[in-house]
Order: C-alpha cells, then sequence, then structure tokens
C-alpha cells in the first residue's frame, strides 16, 4: 500500500510503500515559493501518474525482465513504451544486419550439411538451438546452393534447346524420305519445272525473281505458298529454289505435285550449278570439312566450356553461334547470286523461316541508288532486343584487325529478305572481299568473329547497301517472345530468325499461327507424316 508522508514543516513530501522505504519521489518545499495550492496540485498531478508507472512495471516484471536492479536499468526498459516503441527491435535488426555483413565475406564450412526447404531450416533451428550467426551462415549456404542450381538448369535448358533447334522433327524428316520415294515412283513427280514453254521466263527480268536456298521442304512450302498468295500479281513471280542433292528428289517432288499456278517455280540442287566448283569456292570448302570447324559446330558444347565466367545470355548467343547451318554451302550461296543467276538484273532473297504477308511486287521499285543491297538495318527501332544490332555485335573487338578495319558503332543491316541488283554487284568485289575475310577469321582460329555468314557479310557489302523502311522485314520471332502482336500483322515480310522455330515444339505458340496458317494439312503426304497444326 502506498503512503504519503508530509513533514511538520510541510517542507518536503515522502512517499513510501509496505514493502519498504523508497526515496524516489521526495519533493521538497520553499516555504516561501510555494503554496499550499500548489502543492495540491502536485499531489493531484502524483496521484494521476504513479497508477500508470507501476502498471508498467507489473508488466516488464511479467515479461521476465524484473533481474533489472537500478531505476537506470528499468528507466532503459521504460523508456521505449513510454515512447510508444517496441522495446529492442532496433537494436535487434541493426546487430541482426552487422552478423549478415560479416557472415557475407567468411567461406561456408565443408561438409555443412544443408536442409532441402525453409521448413527443414526452421525446425532444426528449433531443434539445434541455433544462434544468430550459424543461422546467417546456414541461410547464406543455402541461398548459394539454390543461386547454383538455378544457374546450371538453365544452361541445362539452353543445351536442350539447342540440341532440339538443331534437330529434325521427325514428321519433316519423313515428309522428305516419302517425297523422295514418290520421285523415283512416280513420273508426275519428276516431270519438269517449269514446263518448256515457260522457261524462257526463268531469265525474264520483267518478272518478279524470288530466290530460296533451302532444305526443309515444309518450309520452303511456307515461304513460297505465303508469297503467291499474297502477291496482287502471282502471274508475275518466279521462285528459284535451292537445294542440296540429297533433297533435291523430295524437293521437285513437293513442287511438281503441288501446282503454285500461275505462279512458276523451278527447283535445283546445288550439284546442277556448272559455276559451283572447288576451284571457285575453296574457302567455303574448308570451311566445311576442316575438322577443327566441324569438330566447334557438332561437338560438345560443354566440354571446356568456363559457364562460371559467363552469364545465360551470352551462351545462349555462343550457342546460336555454333549451329551447324552456319557451315553449310545453302547458307552461304546467297554471295554467288550474280554468278548463279548471270541473266537477272534484280531479285529478293528470302530466308526459308519468312513469312510473307503483303505484295512485295513494290520492291523490285525501289531505286537502289547505285547500291547492291536494299535490306533493313538493325541499329534504330524500338525493340531493343531485335533493333540494336551494331558491329559490336559481331564481330570480336580485341582482335586488332578487327579493331584496324572496324568501327564498333557501325550499323548492322539484316539478311533475310534482301533486294539484291545484281547488274550493279558484278560490278564490285563484293565475293572476293568475303573470301578475303573468310580466310582471315580461319588462320585466326575463329577469334574475329563466331556467327556464321552475316559478319564476313557486313564487311563484304560495307558501302553497298542501301536501308529500306522497316516495315518490309519484321526480325526477331524465333527469339523475341515479348513481340508486338499488332507489328507483326502489320509487317510486309516476318522472321523467324533465331533457335524457336515454327516448325518446331518450342517455338513460341502465340507466333506460330502466323506460319502454319500457310501449312496444307490436308495434303496426304503431310497427314501421313503425322504433322499436325499444334
Amino acid at each position: 500500500m502506498m503512503q504519503l508522508h508530509f513533514s511538520p514543516s510541510m517542507r518536503s513530501i515522502t512517499i513510501s510503500t509496505n514493502n519498504g522505504f523508497i526515496d524516489f519521489m521526495k519533493i521538497k518545499v520553499a516555504a516561501r515559493h510555494i503554496s499550499y495550492r500548489t502543492i495540491f496540485h502536485t499531489f493531484l498531478l502524483l496521484a494521476f501518474l504513479l497508477p500508470f508507472v507501476f502498471i508498467l512495471t507489473a508488466v516488464v516484471t511479467l515479461e521476465g525482465v524484473n533481474k533489472c536492479s537500478s531505476f537506470d536499468c528499468l528507466g532503459r526498459r521504460l523508456g521505449p513504451r513510454l515512447l510508444g516503441r517496441v522495446d529492442g527491435s532496433g537494436r535487434l535488426v541493426s546487430d541482426f544486419y552487422k552478423i549478415l555483413n560479416q557472415v557475407k565475406t567468411e567461406e561456408i564450412p565443408d561438409g555443412l550439411k544443408l536442409p532441402d526447404s525453409f521448413t527443414e531450416l526452421v525446425s532444426e533451428m528449433q531443434s539445434n538451438q541455433y544462434d544468430t550467426k550459424t543461422f546467417a551462415i546456414m541461410l547464406k549456404a543455402m541461398m548459394e546452393k539454390f543461386e547454383k542450381d538455378i544457374r546450371e538448369s538453365k544452361f541445362a535448358e539452353l543445351m536442350h534447346k539447342h540440341f532440339a533447334a538443331s534437330s529434325i522433327p521427325k514428321g519433316i524428316h519423313c515428309l522428305s524420305l516419302r517425297l523422295t520415294d514418290e520421285y523415283s515412283s512416280n513420273a508426275h513427280a519428276r516431270k519438269q519445272l517449269p514446263s518448256p514453254e515457260l522457261l524462257p521466263l526463268l531469265s525474264d527480268n520483267s518478272y518478279h525473281h524470288f530466290i530460296l536456298s533451302t532444305d526443309n521442304i515444309l518450309a520452303a512450302s511456307v515461304v513460297v505458298n505465303s508469297a503467291v498468295r499474297s502477291s496482287l500479281r502471282p502471274e508475275k513471280i518466279v521462285f528459284h529454289v535451292i537445294t542440296d542433292k540429297k533433297t533435291y528428289s523430295g524437293m521437285h517432288s513437293w513442287f511438281a505435285l503441288n501446282s503454285i499456278a500461275p505462279a512458276i517455280v523451278e527447283v535445283k540442287g546445288v550439284h546442277q550449278f556448272d559455276w559451283l566448283t572447288r576451284e571457285n569456292i575453296p574457302v567455303l570448302e574448308a570451311v566445311e570439312n576442316q575438322n577443327g570447324i566441324r569438330s566447334y559446330y557438332h561437338g560438345n558444347h560443354i566440354v571446356g566450356a568456363n559457364l562460371s565466367d559467363t552469364t545465360p545470355r551470352i551462351f545462349a548467343s555462343k550457342l546460336q553461334a555454333r549451329s551447324p547451318k552456319y557451315i553449310s554451302l545453302l547458307n552461304h550461296l546467297r554471295i554467288y547470286l550474280p554468278e548463279l543467276f548471270p541473266n537477272l538484273d534484280k531479285v529478293v532473297f528470302l530466308d526459308d523461316d519468312v513469312v510473307v504477308q503483303r505484295d512485295l511486287s513494290p520492291l523490285w521499285d525501289i531505286d537502289l541508288e547505285g547500291k547492291v543491297n536494299g535490306a533493313v538495318e538493325t541499329c534504330n527501332g524500338d525493340d531493343e532486343w531485335v533493333m540494336s544490332k551494331r558491329f559490336r555485335n559481331y564481330f570480336n573487338f580485341s582482335h586488332p584487325i578487327i579493331e584496324r578495319h572496324l568501327n564498333p558503332d557501325e550499323c548492322a543491316w539484316a539478311y533475310g529478305m534482301n533486294v539484291f541488283d545484281l547488274h550493279a554487284w558484278r560490278r564490285t568485289n563484293i565475293r572476293e572481299l568475303y573470301h578475303s575475310w573468310l580466310r582471315k577469321n580461319l588462320r585466326s582460329n575463329l577469334t574475329m568473329w563466331k556467327l556464321g555468314t552475316l559478319p564476313p557479310a557486313l564487311i563484304a557489302f560495307r558501302g553497298q547497301v542501301h536501308p529500306i523502311d522497316p516495315s518490309w522485314h519484321m526480325l526477331g520471332l524465333g527469339y523475341q517472345e515479348r513481340t508486338d502482336i499488332e507489328n507483326v500483322k502489320n509487317a510486309a515480310v516476318i522472321h523467324y530468325n533465331g533457335q524457336l522455330k515454327p516448325w518446331l515444339e518450342i517455338g513460341f505458340e502465340h507466333l506460330r499461327p502466323f506460319w502454319t496458317k500457310y501449312v496444307n494439312y490436308s495434303n496426304d503426304f503431310i497427314r501421313n507424316c503425322h504433322i499436325v497444326e499444334s
């Protein structure tokens, strides 16, 4: 029980309890300066505050902090509560940060057994009574392990994607085999393309000549069908399809049995061009047959690779650069167009992974201003993934020859849909430059550039490129998932450049319909090979 004692002279007031004498609330009163009214008001104020003090003291005692032996300790305990703050939380967080900073620089002990989940970590903490530092070390080790696992999974995913992109789907392989068999057994599949009376049109420059080089029959059918169906004057179209020797019979069968009239098509194998001899393409023979080169493109892409020093994006770029198609003669044929088609003046070259969505006849009306190559530049545009390519993206500028001869900020341009003035081309040394730089790269053990046919072409065509409007050729549908669908619909030619081709299961589902709409799924050969619209 609390008692108040007033001195006889009323000069002091003392507070006491039944448990002993406490001197912490002793008030001395000066007789001349403090009135009785003031003393009375002071008494009322103390009567109001003291219950709160005792309540807080009781709370602290109940919470197990009654070990305080002084009023200083009690003040530190009660102070934060009187100020409306939780006791010690700021200090706890600060101490935990200090421990995390200490652990950040420490090595993880060898053989440390880690829990597989957060639930297991909490259970181990409770059973083993971990201190804060041990908990921080365990947390750091678990985070590093999970980061390593995620990184390895990402690289494995990229490898699997690379193998899927480099392989031939079973349905497309079946289609080639069945059509090749048809060529040997069906006279209609072997009929002359085009018919004899149309042969003069193959070199008639009043027609619109398209050139397509591929060994993929299904992809070739889509390119040709989309171009013919999108044309306002399909009767003016002539397609020159070039393929390799093993695919020639099947490719010929397809177009012999599936007419594209009123357009005209010819199919030729590389073995049918007299000009394509070893004497004329010695560098490409070396590229295709050199053991080191073949090992680079066909070998194990993980062995010898230091994955700890690279990022998944860089690794994906390197894998794409090692696609076997880059050492295929079909991929290099475009550099020989003036020699392969000596009677043609102006052509449009299309890759086999494009779809034509608009009439392309205006391309023949573009004035290239004496230049050889009409192409879309890839250094300007809204899409930073696709339209931000300069020479630095293709060449190794730490190589002294590259550094000496090229400008890293020079704008690149795109293969896939190009308008070539063959008449102007024949007055240049583009082919010689192309061969010369290929030789230099071979001698440098592929250290000047890695990625296929475009880098030497960027050098060989320098000063010979006329930029055309980007709406003619939209890139990136084979690797840019965030492609704007409205832009896809409005583009004249869409290009599935990249690994995720529309005929592969790994292709982007939302972009595939732009390609599949030109596949004839009712065709007997396609149905029998179980090629279905996905």
